[in-house]
């Protein structure tokens, strides 16, 4: 079914499965930061993830070899920073203003894509974009009024995950997808298994079902997310990851009973209209090249 649409909207598609992804495992992350830890979640999610990919990928001998392997090590670690700093932001400001500060990435992605991957910023971009970010303020700004110096992580988080998207569009280009995949567990499980032996807790039955859990969901989101930055522009597809917004309030408020606040429904109403305008006029203007 997904054939028949075009890469753009593939690209979209994609993007929203991800995040969507990302946002069940963030729900589950805030769990297992509050029981086990955040290396061990950490842990969990990476090392996880390299057990899973090697399993699928043992039989293909040309994915083990990169054709960027000092690029692909600088991405894995931008990554594994991002979702460090995002789920200690999640840890201490919950998953609704955790997930409206990381929310600056798409901005990020945007602006770097054009300044380092001499991706065209049109008119119809720097509108959605505009949009987006002024919806994500409105979220946040009763968060300023007494500011919490914990509130950086996630922004740390932002800056680190843009990084990592940029490099993956780059890669992208040429590099077999599961070699990205199995490159960002491999080099994030290498890693949270170093410091692990010194933040060891250990895990209740519970707590080890939804470590599986987080492996298996933040797994199949980066598939997504990577397919979808190798089917379409960075800047073009990066608005839509402002629904991770709306996941997080609907999760949080399902999973931990946080319901969101006016300015988060409002914010939000925002950034789903800016991403649709996007999705129409790239599409419109696709159709008209064609």
């Amino acid at each position: 079914m997904i054939e028949r649409l075009s890469p753009y909207s593939q690209a979209v598609l994609l993007m929203l499965t991800g995040i969507f992804c990302f946002s069940l495992m963030d729900a589950g992350a805030k769990y297992l930061t509050s029981t086990v830890g955040l290396i061990v979640a950490l842990w969990a999610r990476y090392a996880g993830q390299s057990l899973i990919v090697i399993a699928l990928v043992s039989r293909r001998k040309g994915v083990w070899r990169a054709k960027h392997p000092y690029l692909q090590i600088v991405r894995s670690i931008l990554l594994l920073s991002a979702t460090g700093f995002f789920f200690a932001g999640i840890h201490a400001l919950g998953i609704p203003k955790a997930t409206a500060l990381m929310e600056l990435n798409p901005v990020l992605i945007t602006l770097g894509g054009a300044v380092l991957l001499r991706e065209m910023l049109g008119r119809q971009r720097i509108i959605g974009i505009v949009l987006s970010l002024f919806g994500a303020l409105i979220i946040i700004r009763p968060g300023f009024q007494e500011f919490r110096i914990e509130m950086i992580y996630p922004v740390i988080a932002a800056v680190c995950y843009a990084g990592y998207s940029l490099a993956t569009r780059f890669v992208g280009r040429n590099e077999d997808v599961w070699t990205s995949l199995l490159y960002t567990g491999l080099v994030g499980g290498i890693l949270t298994s170093i410091a692990l032996p010194f933040f060891w807790v250990t895990p209740s039955a519970k707590d080890l079902l939804i470590m599986v859990a987080i492996a298996s969901i933040g797994t199949t989101g980066q598939l997504a997310i990577i397919r979808s930055f190798s089917k379409a522009e960075a800047g073009a597809v990066a608005p839509f990851a402002y629904a991770g917004l709306i996941y997080a309030a609907v999760l949080s408020a399902l999973i931990y009973g946080e319901y969101p606040d006016v300015w988060t429904i409002i914010g939000s109403i925002v950034i789903g209209v800016a991403g649709i305008y996007v999705w129409h006029r790239e599409n419109r203007a696709k159709r008209a090249a064609v």
